[in-house]
């Protein structure tokens, strides 16, 4: 199928010709009929199988066919990141649609944001706090919104957003066409989406699933070793830029400290960080300035770099939804990526979770020349003392011949 064949106008088919998209992905060709149809609708899909431009489209074809003048569109994102992703998204796609747009969302100053709500923006791409915050300002009117768009509605539940999201929906016109993509359904977006969305239809493209383009691997490695592991998998491995996630937000920023010192250009990204601090980690990333990112969950979402190359996870998901949901960095846009997961023994049930999500068993994998047998400082182990490696910097390495990880549990070690 082609993008003509969904009956766009020429004005965006043109567009998208000079961006070079040549046909819709699944999500876009199921999904934008149904929305130019004026439905409402439920979209189950991963991040990178082109979900914006599923609502951006159709929705620009909407902003030709009305008059100008008012707030029509109102996208609601759980990031910063995506809110400005998407915002220009709208602008690439839109650049031959003759429309005015906002981006809405804290951490910056408010005021360019009243400018060019006052010029009369018929697009705008908000985050809940903000938005309220404009709402009780008076300084937007949302009672002419004729579609509402919920983007990573399952993100939004995470980060305790429903309650805003709830008292932004008082602000919108009963009549509205409402569009909610989720990666996921828990019990609380399902509930919302029966509360705001009227006879929808559901949209589902292998939501589980990642992408065929992301290849996976597991590395078994005991949890004490971690650091020193990840050191020597990135010096063997060939890379552009590298997402690596973490649990908890003091391991995330620990970790970019250690790989700053061993060398490489790293930052964290977790939620200890100030706003400026935060888009200099991100904007360092994307220019290329930083080659590894260490992230948690949290932290991460909205996040759209599209040459990541490695996702690695130094800690293991907690769901297999978390898991596709990390790795969906990768592999974007008919790229290919990788996905590398450090596995420790107290893993095995989430071993088992991907496995089960793969439809195979995730191929295992051993550094060749490294010893997986050093037992942590400090901590009682079974090897003879002719085997332990000298401690460096908290952590032991010793090269062996072609050893095979021996993942098997020591006293003590947590």
């Amino acid at each position: 199928m082609t993008f003509k064949e969904l009956n766009l106008l020429p004005q965006i088919l043109k567009a998208l010709e000079g961006c070079g998209y040549k046909s819709p992905t699944p999500i876009q060709e199921k999904a934008i009929p149904r929305v130019l149809a004026g439905d409402d609708l439920i979209g189950l899909a991963q991040t990178g199988t082109g979900k914006t431009a599923a609502f951006v489209l159709p929705l620009l074809q909407r902003l030709t066919q009305r008059p100008r003048g008012r707030v029509r569109v109102l996208v609601i994102a759980p990031t910063r990141e995506l809110a400005e992703q998407t915002h220009k998204t709208f602008g690439t796609l839109g650049r031959h649609v003759d429309f005015r747009s906002a981006a809405v969302y804290g951490g910056v100053g408010i005021g360019p944001q009243i400018q060019k709500l006052r010029k009369g923006a018929e697009v705008i791409v908000a985050c809940p706090g903000r938005l309220l915050d404009h709402i009780e300002r008076g300084t937007v009117d949302l009672r002419g919104v004729e579609a509402l768009v919920l983007d990573e509605a399952d993100r939004m539940f995470d980060m305790g957003f429903l309650p805003d999201i709830r008292k932004v929906m008082k602000n919108l016109p009963a009549r509205r066409q409402t569009l909610l993509f989720s990666a996921t359904m828990p019990t609380d977006i399902r509930k919302l989406a029966q509360e705001i969305l009227q006879d929808p239809v559901t949209v589902q493209i292998d939501h589980e699933t990642p992408a065929e383009t992301i290849s996976h691997a597991l590395y078994p490695v005991e949890r004490h070793f971690k650091t020193t592991f990840l050191m020597e998998l990135l010096s063997r491995t060939k890379t552009e830029s590298i997402l690596v996630f973490t649990k908890t937000k003091h391991r995330a920023k620990k970790l970019a400290e250690q790989l700053q010192m061993a060398g490489y250009k790293a930052a964290s990204l977790q939620g200890n960080l100030s706003q400026n601090k935060r888009q200099a980690a991100l904007d360092g990333f994307r220019r290329g300035s930083f080659k590894i990112l260490v992230a948690t969950d949290i932290a991460a979402r909205g996040i759209d770099v599209s040459r990541i190359s490695h996702v690695i996870n130094y800690d293991m998901p907690d769901s297999s939804e978390a898991y596709t949901h990390r790795i969906g960095r990768t592999g974007r846009a008919c790229r290919t990526g990788e996905a590398y997961t450090l596995v420790t023994p107290e893993d095995a049930e989430m071993v088992a979770a991907i496995d089960r999500l793969l439809g195979r068993k995730t191929e295992r994998r051993a550094l060749q020349g490294l010893e997986y047998t050093v037992p942590e400082i400090g901590r009682v182990s079974p090897a003879p003392a002719s085997r332990q490696a000298p401690s460096r910097g908290g952590y032991a390495a010793r090269r062996s011949g072609n050893r095979q990880p021996q993942l098997r549990r020591r006293a003590g070690v947590n």
